[in-house]
């Protein structure tokens, strides 16, 4: 089993959505405990992920882009592929 694949199974999903090719995943992870908010938009190509306090995740989640903002996070300029392709592509080497 490699490396990346043992990493992704300490990761849940607690929720997810899409929209006009934006998808928003809400993640726990079990081995830290944190919770963390990933955003894809397969319509730019961008991707970012940002962590989450427990008492405000589901803020983060429902809104990402203004959490994003305050931030002062570039996520316009966050060209990764997105966790899915990512996902996907890690199962295909494997």
């Amino acid at each position: 089993m490699a490396t990346s694949d043992a990493t992704h199974e300490h990761y849940r999903e607690l929720a997810y959505r899409a929209n006009h090719g934006v998808e928003v995943v809400l993640f726990w992870h079990e081995l830290t405990n944190e919770l963390t908010v990933t955003v894809s938009d397969e319509r730019t190509g961008a991707y970012y992920e940002l962590a989450a306090d427990p008492d405000k995740a589901l803020d983060v989640f429902n809104h990402p882009y203004a959490y994003a903002a305050s931030m002062s996070l570039p996520y316009e300029e966050a060209a990764l592929p997105c966790w899915a392709m990512a996902a996907a592509g890690s199962e295909a080497d494997g």
